[in-house]
């Protein structure tokens, strides 16, 4: 595998349900369901380096979006693995990542993306950086909640705007 680091401050952006955005740092939702790089059970924040590739992951391949609340963040992120730089020197399974996940899943079959994701974790990494399926031009970032550092990653929030509860969606 191959590494890379954002540069220090680089924004990430993340399309929440407006529901959720009163927990940015959340992984639940990933960890509820799974994700292309998590298993069910394993928190993950899924993030964009530009916002318009954050709506397109959030939409996916619906023609209308669900309304989102967009969190951008602020990262000071160690090396992550770099799946740009993928070549014939990684383990054959990485080339096999753009799998569709999710219908695997709904066959009943693991997706290899949930075995690299395994792999990852059992080599210490905090996330990877992939190119996005939504969106051609796009990168994401995938980094697992229970290897982060607090420094590492911030909601952007200076005024307070973030809801810090859930009240607001109470009957």
């Amino acid at each position: 595998m191959r590494y890379s680091r954002l540069g220090v401050g680089t924004p990430l952006y993340r399309a929440h349900n407006p529901r959720w955005a009163s927990q940015p740092m959340s992984g639940a939702g990933a960890a509820r369901s799974g994700g292309r790089f998590n298993r069910q059970g394993i928190e993950a924040l899924y993030l964009s380096l530009d916002i318009q590739t954050s709506a397109a992951e959030y939409r996916q391949d619906d023609p209308l979006s669900d309304p989102f609340t967009l969190i951008t963040y602020v990262s000071e992120l160690p090396d992550l693995v770099d799946l740009r730089l993928l070549d014939d020197t990684w383990d054959p399974l990485w080339h096999d990542w753009g799998t569709d996940w999710r219908q695997m899943f709904v066959d009943g079959l693991e997706p290899p993306s949930w075995a690299l994701g395994d792999m990852l974790r059992d080599g210490d990494e905090i996330g990877l950086i992939f190119p996005s399926l939504a969106e051609p031009a796009g990168l994401n970032v995938v980094l697992f909640n229970d290897r982060l550092e607090p420094e590492w990653l911030a909601a952007h929030d200076p005024k307070g705007l973030i809801p810090t509860d859930q009240s607001s969606w109470a009957a």
